[in-house]
């Protein structure tokens, strides 16, 4: 059996799963879901029904960030592994306050009751004490913590482009421009159709 991914391009967890995937060499088939049209295939094997979900023969993982550390333990090559056990303190605040807020400040109509601007000045927070983190990376060389945060420092940074252009944060900002300007996010964010289960091929990126 291949060995499944669901994916969706623009999901921020998706885009992590993605790239421990590409830097591990794990070859997998990718299905690309509409999330607002999710196949009843996809639906059946998917215990949260959210992506990404890593279908392998064995076991079903739909957390991202177990997909990651599963796709790093067959291979590691580039080390992303092998970085202070702190980094995952910096995965648990982005995945938690950071991304709680993210939320709040971009998706204001699902959120009536929330003051946007409120919950940007909480996201702020964590940028700032991360820019004073990174200097290259957030640790010496790119790790797990780097591409597990990546995807959502760019989701936040696109809300309002110019705003967080104009902050006092040129180490992340710089850090945040070296990955989106790499020929790896590049690779990871090829355009493909949505997966339909009955006239789609699989993609192999």
């Amino acid at each position: 059996m291949t060995n499944l991914l669901y994916s969706f391009r623009r999901c921020p967890y998706a885009m992590r799963a993605r790239l421990a995937l590409a830097s591990a060499g794990e070859q997998v088939a990718l299905r690309e879901v509409v999330l607002r049209d999710k196949p009843q295939t996809f639906l059946k094997v998917s215990p949260s029904g959210t992506v990404p979900c890593l279908v392998l023969p064995d076991i079903v993982i739909d957390e991202s960030l177990d997909i990651m550390l599963w796709a790093l333990g067959q291979r590691d090559p580039e080390g992303w592994l092998d970085m202070p056990n702190v980094g995952f303190d910096w995965i648990s605040r982005c995945d938690g306050p950071f991304k709680q807020a993210l939320d709040r400040t971009k998706y204001g109509t699902r959120y009536p009751e929330e003051d946007p601007e409120f919950h940007r000045a909480k996201a702020a927070q964590f940028l700032r004490d991360l820019d004073t983190q990174i200097s290259t990376w957030i640790f010496e060389n790119p790790s797990l913590a780097d591409y597990a945060i990546l995807p959502f420092v760019r989701q936040f940074a696109f809300v309002d482009k110019t705003w967080f252009d104009a902050q006092p944060w040129p180490a992340l900002q710089g850090w945040l421009d070296r990955f989106l300007t790499s020929d790896r996010f590049e690779n990871i964010m090829k355009k493909y159709p949505k997966w339909l289960p009955d006239n789609a091929p699989e993609h192999f990126p």
